[in-house]
């Protein structure tokens, strides 16, 4: 096993790789890797650090679903428990959207502790990138969906990381306050 801090920034490198000239919605179109940068650094802020392959598999949590990434690849660079939890965040993106929304809800309680956290990190990403100011009936229309979605999701994921959790439900409540 790599050590934490090549582990954490051999992630990333391949994150941003994978990931090169995809923007992401919201906040105009930002690069990509601003995401999975943000669900590594919430990750690693509320476990103070202490879990590198966590925040390492934050960096990664979209490879599988958005390039061409496997699971093997991901196995033998990174090792089993990171391609696991990868695996485990990863939808079907061969399932309409409405599909893979149901089954995220549902899915969610049996994740496991990790999976939870990188899901709960991901939507308070995306909850954040869709708070605009001054925004259109769509961008609002968009944000109320998410939000709304993202509840159910999480309220399968709670219990692993208090400040985690609140940070979300903090999120929460400025996505309605700018509204």
């Amino acid at each position: 096993m790599l050590p934490a801090i090549r582990l954490v920034s051999e992630a990333a490198a391949l994150a941003a790789r994978r990931h090169n000239g995809m923007a992401r919605k919201g906040r105009g179109n930002e690069p990509y890797i601003n995401h999975l940068a943000e669900v590594a650094s919430l990750l690693a802020q509320v476990t103070d650090g202490a879990d590198a392959e966590l925040v390492a598999a934050g960096w990664l949590h979209d490879t599988i679903e958005d390039t061409g990434t496997t699971r093997a690849e991901l196995a033998e660079k990174f090792g089993e428990h990171i391609a696991d939890l990868v695996v485990e965040v990863t939808d079907d993106m061969t399932l309409p959207k409405l599909v893979r929304r149901q089954r995220q809800i549902e899915e969610a309680p049996h994740k496991s502790v990790g999976a939870k956290l990188i899901k709960i990190a991901d939507k308070v990403s995306n909850i954040r990138a869709r708070i605009v100011p001054n925004p259109s009936k769509e961008e609002r229309d968009d944000l109320i969906d998410y939000v709304g979605w993202a509840e159910k999701v999480v309220a399968g994921c709670r219990g692993g990381n208090a400040l985690l959790d609140q940070t979300f439900d903090d999120t929460v409540r400025l996505a309605r306050s700018a509204l």
